[in-house]
């Protein structure tokens, strides 16, 4: 899982007491979350809801950017999803059972953000994969009972810029200029636990497009549809697009 504030960990921790069990797990190795599956199935019991939220950072030029740190993302937010509906979702499925998966994109899946193209490149990966896993799980009869969501945080707290990946040649400077913006943003982000009651209640209401902040993600996801059906080429912004007293 991604970071996020441990005051937030524990609070849910004490909300949930005993039923809040820890393991470890490498989402880059499907055999490690076959294996998960595996005795979470046999020492707690049925999957009602799949979360795929594990996700790195990556800060720079993408031609600046190390291969490792590259491959490492990649393997993460893409194919750590992959990997968690691969273990899961058959054995949900063989339940019978109403059941959810969330995969977590971002509001980065419908946007163009310069010097954090990795990520942002896996979590328009990470949108598409859910939505076409929607209607296969259509496909194959399974929509009455098999609930598949995509997650969209705008800015949330956690401890993903700090621990973000950066640049060992080229311009260092924009790498870690970016991350430094990206913190100011933290500050005045959402509380983590704030986030997820926004996001139970859309899920509740039957909602496939889950955000965060809805009028703020909503914005972007506006915006990329009117960028496309005019056809026009990306540009820079002029202000950020975060702005917490509109939140």
């Amino acid at each position: 899982l991604t970071d996020v504030d441990l005051a937030a960990v524990e609070a849910l921790r004490d909300e949930l007491g005993d039923r809040a069990v820890a393991l470890e797990c490498d989402v880059r190795d499907p055999e490690a979350l076959s294996e998960l599956a595996g005795r979470v199935y046999r020492d707690i019991g049925s999957v009602r809801l799949l979360v795929n939220n594990a996700g790195v950072e990556q800060f720079g030029y993408l031609w600046d950017t190390p291969v490792p740190n590259w491959d490492r993302l990649v393997q993460i937010n893409i194919s750590g999803v992959f990997y968690g509906v691969r273990a899961f979702l058959p054995r949900m499925l063989a339940s019978n059972a109403p059941s959810w998966v969330w995969n977590l994109s971002s509001i980065g899946g419908v946007a163009a953000v310069p010097l954090q193209a990795p990520y942002i490149m896996s979590k328009h990966a990470v949108l598409a994969l859910t939505e076409f896993l929607r209607l296969e799980v259509d496909l194959a009869g399974h929509a009455d009972r098999i609930h598949v969501q995509a997650v969209m945080p705008g800015a949330v707290r956690s401890n993903i810029f700090e621990r973000a990946g950066g640049v060992d040649d080229g311009d260092i400077d924009a790498a870690e200029t970016q991350r430094s913006a990206m913190l100011d943003i933290k500050a005045e982000a959402m509380d983590p636990v704030a986030a997820a009651r926004v996001v139970f209640d859309q899920a509740a209401a039957g909602e496939f497009y889950l955000l965060t902040q809805p009028e703020y993600v909503g914005n972007a996801m506006t915006e990329r549809g009117e960028i496309l059906a005019a056809r026009r080429a990306p540009q820079l912004r002029t202000k950020r697009r975060f702005d917490p007293a509109n939140q």
